[in-house]
């Protein structure tokens, strides 16, 4: 009986702990939330004109995005940063998007 005990014990605290954040790791519920920022960035950046044929990566960690990749001009740069800035649930964004010249 003791040993029942004891196991739930570790068990409830292993499941609870791996559901927990971390300064590195992010919880499940935070990993969700940052999957679907994530998915609404994107989908917004497709659906504009200016930026739908840019080759951008998103990433989101703890509510904020990353956006990296290459574009044109710094009005393509300014605008994808607005865009993702916009996207409820955003906290920051931060910019590595490298402006390129046209070949």
């Amino acid at each position: 009986m003791l040993y029942r005990l004891i196991s739930l014990v570790l068990i409830s605290f292993i499941f609870v702990s791996g559901c927990s954040s971390t300064r590195y790791q992010e919880s499940t519920g935070q990993f969700v939330d940052s999957s679907a920022i994530t998915l609404r960035v994107k989908t917004d950046l497709a659906m504009d004109s200016d930026i739908k044929s840019l080759n951008i990566t998103v990433t989101t960690y703890k509510d904020n995005v990353v956006l990296s990749g290459n574009v044109y001009s710094s009005y393509q740069r300014d605008k994808a940063l607005s865009i993702a800035s916009h996207v409820s649930g955003v906290r920051s964004v931060t910019n590595h998007l490298v402006i390129k010249q046209y070949h």
